[in-house]
């Protein structure tokens, strides 16, 4: 079984529904399915894409390459093939500078978890989705995705818990900074 290793944590409830933030390794998480922030061709590349695909092993990119992709703003589920969680989320998010960001991101945020949902699935971990290669700001990461997770979890939801893991210190400090701010 894979250990959640956190170095930082902050919990809060909404509506009935754990929302975590943390510093960590998402593909550790103990969840239902974890949040893999991918590109349109689904192809699992370095970062977040990388570590799923090394713990995971081959089949993963088997099932993304028989999907054979998505469009920015969308996501599609696989299996999790050696992982020890049931299933992969795989969320096009945008690439900074191409127009519209915050929408589209708001929206990958969005269909992530509504995938989740019509899975019947009680947790989700996400990173921090087009931070890495796509070069989106943490900043700007951070509102959108913590305003769209309160959107969601304002409609009704079966998810019990919803945890946004960053990868560093300086992501968790900007994400709790921005969630102390309050949902606008």
């Amino acid at each position: 079984m894979a250990k959640e290793t956190k170095k930082n944590l902050v919990t809060i409830r909404l509506n009935g529904t754990r929302l975590e933030l943390t510093e960590g390794d998402i593909t550790e998480f103990v969840v239902d399915a974890i949040v893999n922030p991918a590109n349109e061709k689904l192809e699992l590349g370095t970062g977040v894409a990388g570590a799923i695909r090394e713990k995971g092993g081959p089949s993963i990119q088997k099932e993304c390459d028989r999907i054979g992709g998505t469009a920015v703003g969308t996501a599609v589920i696989t299996g999790a093939g050696d992982l020890q969680i049931k299933h992969v989320i795989h969320a096009v998010g945008p690439r900074l500078g191409e127009g519209d960001e915050d929408r589209k991101l708001a929206s990958a945020v969005r269909a992530s978890l509504a995938l989740a949902d019509r899975h019947g699935l009680k947790s989700i971990a996400i990173p921090a989705i087009s931070t890495g290669n796509f070069g989106f700001p943490v900043n700007r990461c951070a509102r959108v995705t913590l305003t769209e997770i309160h959107r969601y979890l304002q409609g009704g939801t079966k998810l019990e818990r919803v945890v946004v893991c960053v990868f560093d210190k300086e992501a968790f400090s900007t994400f709790r900074n921005e969630l102390r701010r309050g949902f606008r």
